[in-house]
């Protein structure tokens, strides 16, 4: 496994939730990470931040990783979900909500709802 992979799988199974993304969730760089660090931000969710600017191998890693061609990309429990249009999808259905749930992690439902009804 390469050096790249190997760091990528531990991130990804260190944490409950990883985001990895264009900059930080402090400071995205992209509006796509922009948007899904902004819904996980305001929903509460404790996640990690992996800027892939900051390393190009781990930039094509997380793209060979998980077959995915874009980023951001957003891993739950070791599991990738996806990226932007599919976490939106999901926030907007309640499906992030459940598989949160499902998942053992932490969020503000209140906030959630909050974003459904100014998108609804």
């Amino acid at each position: 496994m390469s050096d790249a992979k190997t760091r990528i799988d531990e991130t990804v199974k260190a944490n409950d939730v990883v985001l990895y993304m264009k900059g930080t969730k402090t400071m995205p760089q992209c509006g796509f990470s922009s948007r899904v660090a902004g819904v996980l931000n305001y929903m509460g969710v404790d996640f990690a931040d992996v800027n892939v600017l900051e390393d190009e191998a781990i930039r094509q890693g997380i793209k060979d990783y998980s077959d995915w061609p874009t980023i951001p990309q957003l891993y739950v429990k070791g599991e990738f979900v996806g990226g932007c249009d599919i976490i939106t999808e999901m926030t907007l259905s309640g499906e992030l909500d459940t598989l949160f749930e499902e998942s053992g992690v932490t969020y503000d439902k209140d906030a959630a709802n909050k974003i459904r009804e100014a998108n609804g």
